[in-house]
């Protein structure tokens, strides 16, 4: 799965629409980066950028980013509300998806080592990519402002992480780390400021005093009036959405409400969410109520309509998840084919796609028809019965379906990598080694492809099985279809795996995905006879 991470800089310049757009446009030629969003403030004097990318092109970009803006914002000219200690003055970087806070960490320093190194800008790390406890928190690093830094830059517990130990009258000194994925949210109540103020205190983690802290963790929170919506917020600013994530911040803010009689009209997402977030609420509500909802986009309806985020403008999520928003067309143009142009694709004088995407297909409709019988029972009065029997039953053969459909490709494009050994040149004994090496690569993912599509439908045989002795009899023939997709796209991908497998010179390799391939294809000509079995005597 892609790794995406968001960087959040914040430059010294929030008037001269010239600058800002040249910072935009740094960003914009980076290849694998997304700019969402450009936040400028005039009163601050003070720009907000939001780009997200894999991690090598997040700090590609952050360092041209910088580059632009260091050339062109001159420090000592600067005046604006928002403390700041440098041109570029922050440049956070953050976990989106399927990163983790230390590979942030690690891009932070990698930018901030660039821009020491090839700039000449001094750089401080703080958050999580600082291991000094005084030179932590960015208001700690921060303290003095620009005005304070060419004092202090001097003294050697200021000395700064990368870069010169000078204070650079242009462009100051910029600070970079890592945190968490911060979510600002605010929850609409018909109530005063006080009243909305008096429910901020009883959830933010810090309470009303020291001795007093709030019940929900990583929550900071005020309550103000917004004369423009006519009604008060409770206001949160939420550090870390896995440890409190905005659907129990809802929650809990709706409940002291319900204690003073105050009603909730629905909440506000200030900015983007993870997906992952919404995710989670859908599950909470799903869990809640007792729901059965497998489609992504319906999970998200529901925690629109449950968190009540199109209360004070519409959430559209295309626009305000992360993920939806980098959203790149699957690198599937097999599976994104007609039928038609599928089965003419297979007929036509091409070697590819062959047998082992046909496979691939062949089992993921087994799973589909699965998933489809399970359909076909749940729901219905008459069958009303069996209601949480197919709840159970039609997930893993939706998900293995789902799981299937992309394999079509990906066998086709197993096979690149050994065509492309194949052309390397061996005049050399040096040459004929690292082809051979990449021959050999080159095959073993040719096989790993195949078997994982045995691996995937093996594990469908169990739901297919219950959903035999459960599902409704009158879709017995496509369960049975299903069954013998099942079986034949098993032995389809074996035909796959055992064709490779001769050039493999690695014996123990070789023995290990014979043994397994063998048991998964001896396994599905039983549940097939079992499943067969099960429905003619019904």
């Amino acid at each position: 799965m892609k790794k995406i991470i968001e960087c959040v800089p914040n430059i010294s310049e929030g008037r001269n629409e010239n600058i800002i757009n040249a910072c935009a446009e740094a960003v914009r030629k980076i290849r694998g980066v997304t700019l969402l969003d450009v936040d400028p403030g005039r009163s601050t004097n003070r720009t907000v950028f939001t780009f997200v990318g894999d991690p090598d092109s997040i700090v590609e970009a952050a360092f041209q980013f910088s580059k632009t803006a260091y050339e062109l914002i001159d420090m000592s000219q600067h005046s604006g509300e928002h403390p700041r200690m440098g041109a570029v003055d922050v440049v956070p970087f953050v976990p989106v998806a399927n990163v983790t806070t230390e590979e942030c960490v690690e891009c932070s320093k990698q930018y901030g080592k660039r821009v020491g190194e090839e700039l000449g800008i001094p750089v401080y790390l703080y958050e999580e990519a600082s291991s000094n406890p005084d030179r932590k928190m960015l208001r700690q690093i921060r303290s003095g402002e620009y005005e304070g830094i060419k004092n202090k830059i001097y003294k050697p517990e200021w000395k700064p992480d990368f870069g010169p130990q000078e204070f650079i009258p242009k462009s100051g000194a910029t600070v970079t780390g890592s945190r968490f994925f911060l979510i600002a949210y605010n929850v609409n109540i018909l109530s005063t400021k006080e009243q909305a103020h008096r429910i901020a205190l009883n959830i933010r983690e810090q309470g009303r005093k020291e001795d007093e802290p709030g019940r929900l963790k990583a929550v900071k929170g005020i309550g103000w009036y917004v004369d423009e919506y006519n009604m008060a917020q409770v206001s949160m600013n939420l550090d870390n959405y896995l440890i409190t994530p905005p659907h129990i911040a809802f929650e809990e803010c709706a409940k002291d409400a319900r204690e003073l009689n105050l009603a909730v009209c629905g909440s506000e997402l200030v900015g983007l969410i993870p997906l992952e977030a919404m995710m989670m609420a859908a599950e909470y509500y799903i869990n809640k109520e007792n729901l059965f909802i497998l489609d992504e986009r319906q999970k998200i309806r529901l925690v629109i309509d449950r968190l009540g985020l199109s209360s004070i403008s519409e959430f559209d999520p295309d626009k305000r998840i992360i993920e939806y928003m980098i959203e790149e067309k699957a690198d599937e143009p097999l599976a994104s084919l007609t039928v038609r142009s599928f089965v003419e694709l297979v007929g036509a004088r091409t070697s590819a796609p062959g047998g082992g995407s046909v496979s691939a297909l062949i089992a993921s409709l087994g799973a589909a028809l699965g998933a489809m019988v399970g359909w076909m029972s749940y729901g219905n009065k008459k069958f009303e019965h069996l209601d949480s029997t197919m709840r159970k039953l039609i997930p893993p053969l939706h998900n293995k379906m789902n799981e299937l459909i992309p394999l079509i490709d990906a066998d086709t494009n197993a096979f690149n990598d050994y065509m492309i050994a194949m052309k390397m040149p061996k005049k050399t004994d040096s040459d004929k080694k690292i082809r051979k090496e990449k021959m050999q690569e080159g095959l073993k993912k040719a096989i790993t492809v195949p078997l994982s599509v045995m691996r995937i439908s093996d594990s469908c045989w169990e739901w297919m099985i219950k959903m035999a002795k459960h599902g409704n009899i009158s879709s017995k023939s496509d369960l049975e279809v299903g069954a013998k997709s099942l079986e034949t796209g098993i032995w389809g991908a074996f035909k796959n795996v055992e064709i490779n497998l001769p050039g493999i010179d690695d014996e123990s390799f070789k023995k290990e995905i014979l043994s397994e391939a063998h048991t998964i294809l001896n396994n599905s000509k039983r549940s097939l006879k079992k499943v067969c079995g099960i429905l003619e005597k019904r």
